[in-house]
């Protein structure tokens, strides 16, 4: 078994797609965890606001069978596949980090090339595990979150509990 951690976004009918999406990752990956949802601007063009959370699970899966898998959750929550990479977007998962694995492959980079200067991914993460080592065998997560700064990027909690999903 891979500790995964998953990047979960919308800025589409977010509330819903968002539960939709955690709803379709505890169906497959038993045991599923999600951090909070945390709403924040659209980032990289113009557009309504984004709800965003991480997701970490445990799988047997490879990293390209995993990425497979979660295209498809992304299809079932309403995106296309000529939804536009900096546009408006009912769901968008991204792999984070797929145990201590660093490498890149084909669709990936591991872990996540922008992790570290992403508040709305590195933030929920830091809640969701932070104690994890940054692979290898770099600091915890919990370190990195509080170095980062801040100031650039606002991150408002939300009520919406995606584990009562």
């Amino acid at each position: 078994m891979t500790q995964v951690f998953v990047a979960i976004g919308s800025n589409v009918d977010p509330a819903t797609r968002m539960v939709q999406a955690a709803r379709q990752i505890k169906r497959r990956y038993a045991g599923a965890r999600f951090s909070r949802c945390y709403r924040n601007p659209a980032f990289g063009f113009e557009g309504a606001d984004f709800l965003n959370a991480v997701a970490g699970f445990d799988s047997t899966l490879s990293i390209a069978d995993l990425l497979r898998s979660l295209r498809e959750i992304e299809t079932q929550c309403g995106r296309g596949p000529a939804d536009a990479k900096w546009g408006p977007r009912s769901m968008d998962l991204d792999l984070l980090l797929y145990g201590d694995v660093v490498g890149v492959g084909p669709g990936y980079a591991l872990p996540r090339r922008d992790l570290l200067q992403r508040v709305y991914m590195l933030g929920p993460l830091a809640e969701l595990a932070p104690d994890w080592p940054y692979p290898p065998s770099g600091p915890p997560v919990r370190t990195l979150w509080e170095a980062l700064s801040k100031s650039a990027h606002v991150l408002l909690p939300l009520d919406l509990d995606l584990n009562a999903a």
